[in-house]
């Protein structure tokens, strides 16, 4: 989806390719903060844009995931506002950026299929489907695979055999073995695992939370598999070092789970922030080509 943005974006304007895919990435990124404001309120907007060392370097180096969060957090607040028909466009565009959005439509489905409401969950499956198929068709005409993009995920260097997913933790303690990173990949990458997963006990353990996945169920429909995923994931490669890349959506639903216990005073985010962002620019240079440069 994204590299279908960059292309059309490159012809209309005549940027370069990386040019249309920075200007995509940064408006993207920019609009999902609005909308995680919206959606949660100031604090959690603020943490979750600047928490992040991958967030810094998908929005201002180019990635997809801007996309994708934009999108789904925009689904997001259609829910909440019962605009379900712009809910499930929004939700399949995020589904072609990356698959796991299909929960998200599937508890849009849910939801509708409760409330008995049938013109709305016809016209909202139309929807996905619709776009599923016009997403596909290209893909089967030059790659002669509907689900290429599925596909894609699937590591080159792992058995044919081995799913997507398996046990929980063990592509990423597998990972860690065979793969050596330096002491502050580890660090920050295991920082995230264990953050994510008290993120995880605390949702199934308060009660404000629990009154939260009540109250905004198709979110939580897909932010409960997302979650196991991350845990999941299969191949050993990326398992443990792209782990913060890959929670960058469910960081909202951690902070709502930890709120309580997390510290709010602005003057903290005022001191941190410019720090984050720092050490975002040093990660994505390589801290060891910072520390040779500083030394000159």
């Amino acid at each position: 989806m994204c590299r279908y943005f960059t292309a059309a974006l490159s012809k209309l304007t005549g940027l370069s390719d990386r040019g249309s895919l920075l200007a995509i990435s940064s408006i993207s990124s920019l609009l999902a903060v609005t909308l995680a404001y919206r959606l949660w309120g100031g604090w959690i907007a603020i943490v979750f844009a600047t928490i992040n060392f991958d967030w810094y370097h998908r929005s201002y180096l180019g990635g997809s995931e801007p996309l994708f969060v934009a999108l789904l957090f925009g689904s997001f607040l259609a829910i909440r506002r019962e605009r379900w028909l712009l809910a499930a466009f929004l939700a399949a565009l995020a589904t072609i950026t990356r698959p796991l959005a299909i929960f998200l439509l599937i508890g849009i489905g849910i939801v509708l299929l409760r409330r008995r409401d049938w013109r709305q969950l016809t016209l909202a499956t139309s929807i996905g489907l619709a776009i599923g198929i016009l997403y596909a068709i290209p893909l089967k005409l030059y790659f002669h695979d509907p689900l290429a993009t599925v596909h894609s995920y699937e590591s080159t260097q792992a058995s044919a055999a081995a799913p997507l997913f398996g046990f929980p933790f063990y592509a990423i303690v597998k990972g860690t073995i065979l793969y050596p990173a330096p002491l502050s990949n580890l660090v920050l990458t295991f920082g995230w695992i264990f953050f994510v997963l008290i993120g995880i006990v605390a949702m199934l353990w308060t009660r404000d939370f629990r009154n939260y996945a009540r109250e905004h169920l198709p979110e939580v429909i897909f932010a409960a598999p997302y979650l196991l995923s991350l845990y999941c994931y299969n191949y050993p490669m990326w398992a443990r070092g792209n782990f913060s890349r890959f929670a960058i959506p469910i960081i909202p639903f951690v902070l709502v789970a930890l709120g309580q216990w997390l510290p709010r005073d602005k003057r903290l985010l005022w001191i941190f922030a410019p720090v984050l962002a720092a050490l975002a620019a040093c990660s994505a240079i390589g801290i060891q080509n910072v520390i040779h440069s500083l030394r000159r």
